[in-house]
């Protein structure tokens, strides 16, 4: 589970996320919209460790973020907007590397590194050094190192940049597949058709509050009320 609690992150007299809550239960796929700058990234870089917040809590199966950060990090498996790899490390250095990070025993790990390198057709690049990557292989080593340790609450920021078609249809479907068996997800993402396809609630974020939040079932009815674009019922919301 996910509990964002009146969550607020201030950079001086700027306010980058106001009064933020929100619950998102194990199994369930959460879509977080927003036009640019509304706090989505802030949002995700506080739910990781990486901002502290102003005031308010986010709460990680069980364990706050601030005041019990390693054990909240051991649930999160994040993929972040822009793949980091450290470019003198192969692929499977780079994926080792990131099971020791999390206390994945030597054998585990093997065994799940090589289910990952085919589930996302990674092949022979996977002993290249990752300076040698195009953008799309860079993310799909990143998202297999997030879902090595079999985190319990995924947190994802914009996951299809760069995927070619095919790596998107596989990285969506491993997403749903970890839904269905009980991971938290919750991803930030520009395309709103990725979002309608996937997500079983949507929040939207407007200059830092959250305006909108609902089953992708009620956007699927206020489509039937305009020109049937979830686009349209977006461009309405964030106006």
């Amino acid at each position: 589970m996910l509990r964002i609690s009146k969550l607020t992150k201030r950079f001086g007299d700027f306010t980058a996320v106001n009064d933020l809550t929100i619950t998102v239960e194990p199994g369930e796929f959460y879509g977080f919209l927003g036009p640019n700058g509304a706090g989505k990234t802030t949002t995700i870089k506080m739910m990781t460790g990486l901002f502290t917040p102003s005031s308010g809590s986010i709460v990680i199966d069980g364990f706050d973020i601030v005041k019990q950060p390693l054990e909240a990090k051991r649930k999160i498996g994040y993929i972040p907007d822009q793949p980091f790899l450290y470019e003198k490390l192969t692929g499977r250095e780079f994926l080792y590397f990131s099971a020791g990070l999390y206390s994945v025993n030597h054998e585990k790990a093997t065994e799940q590194i090589s289910q990952l390198l085919d589930l996302f057709e990674i092949g022979s690049w996977i002993d290249q050094r990752t300076e040698n990557y195009s953008q799309g292989m860079r993310q799909r080593i990143v998202i297999a190192a997030a879902l090595l340790h079999d985190p319990r609450v995924l947190v994802i920021d914009e996951p299809m940049v760069g995927l070619d078609p095919r790596s998107a249809h596989i990285v969506k479907a491993t997403f749903k597949e970890k839904s269905k068996n009980g991971v938290t997800i919750f991803m930030s993402t520009h395309s709103l058709p990725v979002a309608e396809e996937l997500c079983d609630r949507i929040g939207i974020i407007k200059d830092g509050r959250l305006i909108y939040e609902g089953p992708t079932s009620d956007i699927k009815i206020a489509e039937k009320s305009g020109d049937g674009k979830f686009e349209s019922v977006f461009l309405e919301l964030t106006k």
